[in-house]
Order: structure tokens, then sequence, then C-alpha cells
């Protein structure tokens, strides 16, 4: 076994000045929602709180896949509600560490199938992706304002741990329900931060202007006059978009119509309203020119 002190050619390493040219190109994270990602200026509360997000929207189980998703969903909320009460920026912490789980399962999953099928995923893998990085993004700003203790992060770890086995078996057994999980999460998710809300505006939190950099950063928040809530409102509206998309993987499931492509060039062409909320470029068609 060699030694830390390994050398090559009798000279020991300059790894730190030696960095390969690829990793001089950085990524940046960026926002899921199109307008959040087009704003030429900084948002401030008025413009997050007229982003429309249709708060109340539910997706009513049908199927039985779907109400065991529903019913799961519901029962893991009374333990959670039980645990945190109204400690809302400890909630969220929790929250986000099991919410940026399925979107890294989901697309690891889908890629090797991809690969042993040798095919086309459909479009799927990137979106996974950007919604496990968006999560992440939001479990970052969280425990830069919240600081959790050892305890907490603890738990953090044991939650994590035991909900990235579940939902990796869960997507293995039934993908149409593991999104569909993720859908009712996610409605969850907007029901719990409409209550931070709540307490912020009823003044029993206070709404701090303590915002970390990492948040005004992401979201293109005006610096000058971010507080928590402005950070809440971003996040909620990012939310809601997995709500959607992730109802939206379980129904093409469902009706065994997965690939994207053909349906999101269809409407490029066809509506240009569509474009607009769905925050697409004049890139998009070449893109989805992939063969199988």
């Amino acid at each position: 076994m060699q030694s830390a002190n390994a050398t090559i050619n009798g000279k020991e390493p300059d790894v730190i000045h030696q960095i390969p040219e690829d990793l001089f190109y950085l990524h940046h994270p960026k926002p899921v929602r199109h307008e959040i990602l087009e704003s030429k200026t900084p948002l401030d509360s008025k413009a997050l709180e007229n982003i429309d997000i249709s708060p109340d929207l539910h997706r009513q189980p049908v199927t039985w896949s779907d109400k065991i998703a529903f019913y799961t969903v519901r029962i893991l909320r009374i333990p959670t509600d039980w645990f945190f009460k109204k400690k809302y920026i400890h909630r969220a912490v929790m929250l986000e560490t099991v919410a940026a789980v399925p979107g890294m399962v989901g697309a690891t999953i889908r890629h090797l199938r991809s690969l042993r099928k040798l095919q086309h995923d459909g479009g799927w893998i990137d979106h996974l992706l950007h919604e496990a990085e968006n999560e992440r993004m939001h479990l970052m700003t969280w425990m830069r304002i919240s600081q959790p203790n050892w305890w907490e992060r603890s738990l953090i770890t044991l939650v994590q741990g035991g909900f990235y086995n579940m939902f990796f078996m869960l997507y293995l057994i039934s993908p149409r329900t593991a999104h569909r999980v993720v859908g009712y999460l996610e409605e969850e998710a907007i029901v719990s931060y409409n209550s931070f809300l709540k307490e912020i505006d009823n003044g029993n939190l206070e709404n701090s202007k303590n915002v970390p950099d990492i948040a005004i950063d992401y979201w293109n928040l005006d610096k000058n006059t971010a507080t928590l809530r402005d950070v809440v409102l971003a996040v909620r509206a990012d939310e809601a978009t997995h709500r959607d998309t992730n109802h939206h993987f379980a129904d093409r499931i469902l009706v065994g119509h997965e690939d994207l492509r053909e349906d999101i060039k269809r409407a490029f062409e066809d509506h240009d309203k569509t474009k607009k909320m769905a925050g697409l470029t004049n890139e998009a068609p070449e893109k989805w020119k992939w063969s199988k």
C-alpha cells in the first residue's frame, strides 16, 4: 500500500497547483423556476409573491398506486407534526434532507437502465438531477440559517439513510408510485411553507434580514431587502414546480408515454405561451433531436 507521501519520479506530486483543466469550468447551480432564472433584476418580495404556484392544487388519488402514495405521505406527516410542532426552520431542514433524495435516486436508476438497454432515457435524467440539486440548495440555505446542533445533524443522517434505501427499493418496484409519493410530499411541503409564512406574517417568527449569501445568489434576491420571508417564498415556488413535475412523471408512466422529447418539440412549435410557461429557450428544439 502506498503511503500518503507517495512520490512520482522521486518527487511529491503538486496536487494543489496541478489542477486538470476540466475542473476550472465550475458548475453553478441554477434555479428551477423560469421566473427566477430569466429575471434581469434582483427579485423583491412583491416579485416572489407574484409567482403563480397554485398553492392549493391537489392531485386526487385515483388508482391504488395513487392511494398508497397519498396515504403513506399523510401518515408520515403525523410524527413530523408532533416532533417539530412550530419549529418551522428545523422542520425545513429535515424536509429538505428527505426532498433531496428522490431526484438523485430516480436519475441513478434511469441512468443505469439507459445503459443496460442502450437507449435514450427520454429526457428525464437531467430534470431529476436538477430537482435533486435544487433541493440540496434548499438544504444548504436552511442549514446556514438554523445552524443545527450535533443531535439534529445525527437525526438528519439517520433519516436520510433510511429514506434513501426505502425510496430506492420503491423506485425499483414501482417508479409510478415513487413519483406520486414525491408529488404528494411536495404538496405537504407547500402546506408547511404556507404555515411558515403565516407565522412570519402574524409576528410569531422574526422576519430576519440575515439571509445567507448562498440564498441571495441562487434565487437572485435583492441583497438590500432580502428577508427570511423571501427565502420561504422562493423555496415554496420551487416545491410547486417539483409537485407538478412528479405528478406529471407518474401520469406519463401510467399511460405508457415516457419520452418527453417529441412532446416538448411539439409544444415549442405550436404554443408560444407554453414555451414561456415552461421556461424554455430557443436552443431547446435542437437539444431534443437526440436519437434513442
